[in-house]
């Protein structure tokens, strides 16, 4: 398992809400590219948004430790990304941005790596979830999300169907991310413990904190 290199970068925001609303995820404590954890964050929000042709998605992207994740997963159709160069698979890359969109309709994950390239796509995630225990409500998606991340030193952002983005550390739901303020009133939250709770420009961010008590 590789080890992760924690990484401070200057963040952009996430869409037209202030970086602040992210400050409890985009930590060093999780040794990961903060500026890579952001932009696909922001993607994902996109995607929760946005859906594809009239209709919600659901998709998971799986960052960092991309040896380890790769090795517990499989590709679920010929990898649609095969066979282009590292410089067009970068998550900057506009042209990819949007192909990501169209291929997050088709089941399995994005493996992305901590400097930001997309390395496959459409794959199935074959890590044990028997030390996982996922909050009722939640399905394959979210279990795969915690069991990858419990298994490698990866972390995992699944969108939902219903348009909420939960981010998976350790095998735990670390962050919920609700791209529309009406779905705070509409679905129930998963998170355990103490929380922070940030609303602005429609979208609220409830994080894991540490408990200091």
């Amino acid at each position: 398992m590789e080890e992760r290199k924690a990484t401070t970068m200057p963040q952009k925001g996430l869409a037209a809400a202030p970086s602040h609303l992210l400050k409890d995820i985009l930590t060093d404590a999780r040794g990961i590219n903060n500026e890579t954890l952001e932009k696909v964050i922001l993607l994902a929000v996109e995607i929760a948004r946005e859906g594809r042709e009239g209709r919600k998605v659901g998709t998971m992207f799986v960052i960092s430790d991309s040896e380890a994740v790769l090795a517990n997963s499989r590709c679920l159709i010929l990898d649609p990304l095969m066979g282009h160069p590292e410089s067009k698979r970068h998550i900057d890359d506009p042209d990819l941005r949007e192909t990501i969109k169209e291929l997050a309709q088709l089941d399995g994950a994005f493996v992305v790596s901590d400097e930001g390239v997309v390395l496959s796509a459409c794959r199935y995630i074959d890590a044990p979830s028997r030390d996982v225990a996922l909050p009722l409500g939640l399905g394959s998606r979210h279990m795969a999300a915690a069991s990858i991340t419990k298994l490698t030193n990866a972390i995992a952002i699944v969108v939902s169907e219903s348009s909420i983005v939960r981010i998976f550390d350790n095998g735990e739901i670390v962050s919920e991310i609700l791209p529309e303020i009406w779905l705070l009133s509409r679905y129930s939250l998963h998170l355990k413990g103490p929380t922070s709770e940030q609303t602005e420009d429609h979208i609220t961010v409830i994080s894991k904190v540490e408990d200091k008590g």
